[in-house]
């Protein structure tokens, strides 16, 4: 039996028209609206993933019917099943407790509540003991689930168990209820035997399918639905799988596909990490879980390697999430710059292309590879509509030197290197005022092109939403780090007069900069100049990521810096984005009062630098206590900006990504910073500038520190007095170690024999 969906069994309308004006409405929604997603919370979904599969489940494992939720098993910007349920004998199951570590598999806990049985009998509530695993294998791709269902009643018992099923093949835009497509073709469903099978064939001229295959006997009782009978005797235990197989027809393309294969490639470096240990319970769990789901996020696109930005909405390749994230590890793994740096070049813009954004030389947003990018209907094919990505690139490209001590990939890449500083000076700055600024040439493209990309992330003091093009204060410092960089690696290859340009421009940038962004009324930097060249006079927590570019004059950085930390940014969980105080301000708006793990990392960062040591501990220990109330201490994507002082525990952002791979990274990057680590591995020579450790630790170890060809294990204690002892416990190479406490002294750290 083939059936046909006009309506799906969801409720859920499968054929969808438009008009075109409509169309175009939702189109320019598509990268303007103020949240990732309208859709039902996800804050307690249960995240699984296995190369470019992955799932999505409430806490009880089950994917509900109808709604607007993002639960579901995606793959390539598909979800595949958006709806699974089991109930027994007609009547939903209680859950009991769910487990997942990061990875490829989900275990669920369920019992029973009253029940009456086919027969009328009644089985009072937690006689059956059921268990439901999920677990994923990318290579298929399918997901294989198990069902065990055990009667600890003292009389044999017959089951019915009833299983719901939806498939819409819906795009990940869709799912973000964000855009919808113009003309939906038809979606059918058939069962063969113990089979059922969805399938559809997309406007992109691709046929996706899913099949969903019993064990055993099963009855189909609907289009989508199906019961099992089984019969238990007294403390009898049953077994039932069900696999499900995703397809989609390979065409060819212009887009790179996603590698699938979740296993490493031969071609992929074998990885080595720094491994942390410290007598805070609280730390290990979170770095476990940290570097965990940095594993799991782990994607390749033709075996270069890359962080996906974040589960659900952003499992792909982003060129600044995948700089940031790779940058916030590099004193644990440099491999991962490398390969990410030589995806994103081979991926460089090379043409003006105005539905994409595209510019020569421009380092790309977001490349998608589901069906309304593939169809045309949004120009992720790459997207270049990014601003901050190109110089990230190159300071990647040049801390990536300073922790390995090599020019090899600055050489293997100096062709994009000197298109991306073209890019910088004639298309970034479009009317040579010195500064990098935006506008979108793309018709449905980002109105705002920082990391805060909402359409209503950028404010002036009235909340006024402001005028492109325009330039934001933190990708000015971005510019003049990455040219000063750039110079350095440019001068050990022996190009002097490159590295004398560069180093006089970024000079020219900091006069002009501290000249033009700084508002001595708010005691802050300006958010941004807008089209008229006028600053946006709102304190926010861009500037705090000019400290972390060396650009700002030292006695602004001290004010910029107590603003930061004042009581209207700092709720106590970490900083906000936007001041209490402003009239924009909104605790749950997406860029506009929450707080993001990551922008505190660089913001702690840029602390550090200026000597505000005290202010890196505070923002360490608030987003550490923050993850401690996040399940299995997952720092989400961001959450909301409520106070600590109003409420005990942080305050979920409803469909905020977690994993999410900066905000995985920023206990990790936050501790470097609060260590003092800074690498000089071409000078052999590792310096640790003024340690300080976590209010949780008394002391913590780096095991493998690599600096160059050399290794290192260091050991972090606090002494009696408070201070922070440094100690050289194995080493292996060259490497001079010094530790510069706060009164500028640089004795060489102490050697434990």
């Amino acid at each position: 039996m083939v059936h046909r969906a006009g309506e799906d069994d969801d409720g859920t309308d499968t054929m969808v028209s438009s008009a075109p004006a409509r169309m175009h409405e939702r189109k320019q929604r598509v990268l303007t609206h103020g949240t990732p997603s309208v859709t039902s919370t996800i804050a307690e979904a249960v995240v699984i993933k296995d190369g470019d599969l992955f799932f999505l489940s409430a806490p009880d494992g089950r994917v509900p019917r109808g709604g607007d939720h993002g639960l579901g098993l995606y793959f390539h910007d598909c979800r595949f099943l958006r709806t699974y349920e089991i109930t027994v004998c007609g009547t939903r199951l209680v859950s009991l407790g769910a487990t997942s570590a990061p990875g490829n598999r989900a275990a669920f806990e369920l019992t029973n509540p009253d029940l009456t049985l086919s027969d009328g009998h009644t089985l009072g509530k937690e006689e059956l003991g059921i268990g439901w695993e999920h677990r994923l294998s990318g290579h298929e791709p399918a997901m294989d689930d198990e069902l065990t269902v055990q009667n600890w009643s003292r009389d044999p018992l017959t089951l019915d168990l009833e299983f719901r099923f939806g498939a819409q093949f819906e795009d990940v835009y869709e799912v973000r209820g964000l855009l919808t497509e113009e003309e939906r073709t038809e979606r059918t469903s058939e069962w063969n035997g113990r089979a059922l099978r969805f399938q559809r064939e997309g406007r992109d001229k691709r046929h996706r399918a899913l099949t969903i295959t019993f064990s055993g006997d099963v009855e189909a009782t609907g289009d989508t639905t199906a019961r099992v009978s089984i019969r238990l005797g007294p403390r009898e235990r049953r077994a039932l799988s069900l696999h499900f197989v995703v397809t989609e027809s390979a065409v060819d393309d212009e887009t790179p596909p996603l590698h699938k294969s979740p296993r490493r490639s031969p071609d992929l470096p074998e990885r080595h990490r720094t491994e942390v240990s410290t007598d805070s319970v609280l730390l290990t769990l979170i770095l476990e879980r940290s570097f965990g789901d940095l594993h799991l996020l782990a994607s390749d696109i033709r075996n270069r390697e890359f962080f996906a930005a974040g589960l659900p909405w952003f499992a792909t390749l982003f060129g600044r999430d995948s700089i940031i994230s790779a940058l916030q590890i590099l004193a644990y793994d440099p491999t991962m710059a490398e390969s990410t740096l030589r995806l994103l070049a081979n991926l460089q813009g090379d043409r003006v292309d105005e539905w994409r954004d595209e510019r020569p030389g421009k380092i790309l947003h977001e490349l998608r590879v589901g069906e309304l990018a593939r169809a045309g209907e949004i120009p992720h094919t790459p997207y270049y509509g990014s601003v901050d990505a190109t110089p990230l690139f190159l300071i990647l490209l040049a801390r990536h030197a300073e922790w390995t001590g090599s020019l090899a990939l600055f050489h293997e890449l100096e062709p994009n290197v000197e298109r991306a500083l073209e890019w910088i000076d004639r298309y970034g700055d479009s009317d040579g005022d010195g500064y990098v600024e935006y506008r979108s040439s793309s018709e449905h493209g980002l109105i705002n092109q920082g990391w805060k990309d909402s359409g209503d992330a950028i404010i002036d003091a009235s909340g006024r939403v402001a005028t492109p093009p325009i330039a934001l204060v933190e990708v000015q410092g971005y510019v003049y780090a990455a040219k000063l960089a750039i110079a350095d690696l440019y001068r050990r290859a022996g190009q002097g007069s490159k590295a004398d340009r560069l180093t006089a421009e970024g000079a020219e940038l900091r006069a002009a900069f501290n000249r033009d962004f700084w508002l001595a009324d708010i005691g802050c930097y300006a958010l941004a100049l807008e089209a008229d060249k006028s600053p946006l006079g709102v304190v926010s927590s861009n500037p705090g990521h000019a400290l972390w570019s060396g650009i700002a004059d030292p006695e602004k950085a001290e004010l910029t810096a107590s603003r930061l930390m004042a009581e209207d940014m700092f709720s106590g969980w970490g900083i906000r984005t936007l001041s209490t105080g402003e009239r924009g301000y909104n605790p749950v708006g997406y860029h506009l009062g929450t707080v993001w793990p990551h922008d505190n990392s660089i913001i702690a960062a840029g602390l550090k630098r200026y000597g505000h040591d005290a202010s890196v501990v505070r923002v360490f220990d608030g987003i550490v206590e923050a993850a401690m109330h996040f399940e299995h201490h997952r720092l989400p994507e961001l959450f909301t900006g409520f106070s600590q002082r109003d409420y005990d525990v942080p305050i979920r952002y409803p469909v905020a990504c977690h994993p999410q791979a900066w905000a995985s990274g920023a206990v990790p990057f936050l501790l470097m910073s609060l260590l003092g680590v800074q690498p000089d591995a071409f000078g052999r020579h590792l310096r640790i500038v003024r340690p300080g450790l976590p209010s949780s630790a008394d002391f913590l170890e780096l095991r493998g520190l690599q600096v160059g060809p050399a290794r290192v294990d260091l050991r972090f204690e606090r002494s009696r007095g408070g201070d922070v002892v440094v100690r050289t416990l194995d080493q292996q190479g060259e490497l001079s170690i010094t530790v510069e406490p706060g009164d500028g002294g640089s004795p060489p750290a102490e050697r434990l024999t």
